[in-house]
Formats: structure tokens, sequence, C-alpha cells
């Protein structure tokens, strides 16, 4: 259950689930990547990914991982798509970020934070693999031996230490205000400009 609106040259997509604190279902994952997929092909300068409600996502849906979501293909699909959008993409965290949710929030070439937020990756406790792609990702941003603090010892991290140590650029109450604000060259640069200089990221 995903939603999606253009504000002028950005697109606002957002997890819309928040009965459930945002936990996705393969469904979701399927929505999500399509909705990506149709951004790029809109050549939509700014794609923006938030949630509804107070967490941003919990990551996979419970039921889900019964039957075997946790390791689904879809989801590093997602991750993938976002990497190579040709425009400028930020995650616009409106809460916690746990599990499963990471690989598209790493994914981003920006991430903005509520100052409640909080970070955890519960995968050891949990008998679950990362994503493939994630540790190298969450590495690139924060070091290795964060990364690993993260990853295979479950530190939970607060939006305080998340900003201090790279995982988001700005903490902000109003984070889609942020997020526009941060974006604001990008918005009103030609698309195409934009596109050049992504790909020299």
């Amino acid at each position: 259950m995903i939603r999606v609106e253009d504000r002028g040259a950005a697109r606002l997509v957002t997890l819309y689930r928040p009965d459930k604190a945002n936990a996705l279902t393969q469904l979701m994952l399927a929505e999500l990547d399509a909705a990506v997929a149709r951004a790029a092909a809109d050549g939509v300068s700014v794609l923006i990914l938030t949630g509804r409600g107070k967490v941003f996502s919990a990551g996979a849906d419970l039921d889900g991982m019964t039957q075997g979501l946790g390791q689904a293909p879809e989801w590093e699909v997602l991750s993938r798509r976002i990497a190579h959008y040709p425009g400028l993409t930020i995650a616009a965290l409106n809460g916690t970020l746990a599990g499963g949710a990471f690989g598209m929030v790493l994914a981003c070439d920006l991430r903005v934070a509520v100052p409640a937020a909080q970070f955890f990756y519960p995968v050891m406790k949990r008998g679950y693999l990362p994503q493939p792609s994630d540790p190298a990702r969450l590495q690139a941003l924060v070091g290795p031996a964060r990364a690993r603090q993260i990853i295979l010892a479950g530190r939970r991290v607060t939006a305080d230490e998340a900003l201090a140590w790279g995982l988001v650029d700005v903490i902000d109450e109003d984070v889609v205000e942020a997020t526009l604000a941060l974006a604001a060259d990008a918005l009103q640069a030609d698309p195409a400009h934009v596109r050049r200089m992504k790909a020299m990221f």
C-alpha cells in the first residue's frame, strides 16, 4: 500500500500502512519498484520516499516472513532500481527505520530524518542475512566499524548519532519540507542537467 503524488518537479512516494508501522509486504515491494520505474520513465528529477505515521518502516511484514519474505529477491531488485535512478533520490524518514527497509534508504542519494527516528537492523538475532548490497552501502556511509555495530551487533542508533556518523544528512521535524528545501536546486534545474550530474556519481 503506497501513495504517489507530484510536488512540482518532485514525486513523493509514501508508504501507506501506518496501522502496521509501514511493514513491507511482497505486494508493497512490487508497488514501490513499479513506482520508481514509472518516475524514471516520466523523467522526474527528484524522487522522495517517505512514510505515513510515526514510523518510516518496521521492515518486513511478520506474516510475510513466515512465507519467505525475508529472503525474497524483490528487496534487492528495489534497492538496485533506486540506486540506479537517473535523478536525485532522497529518503524523508518520518520515523524509525528498521530491518529490510534499510535497503531502499541506503540506496538513496540523501537522507532526512525526524529527531525521534531510530535506526536498527536486527538480522543477527532473527537469523536472516541482510540484503546483499546493504553492508557495502552502509559501510560507505558510516565506515566499517560502525556498519558492523549496526548489522553484526544489532546496535540501535539515534537520529543524532546517525547524523554524526553520516547515515543521515539533515534532521528536521518536517522531513518532506526539509527534503524539498534540500532538493531546491535540482527542482529548479533542467531535468537533463540533473541526469547528467547524477551520472557523474
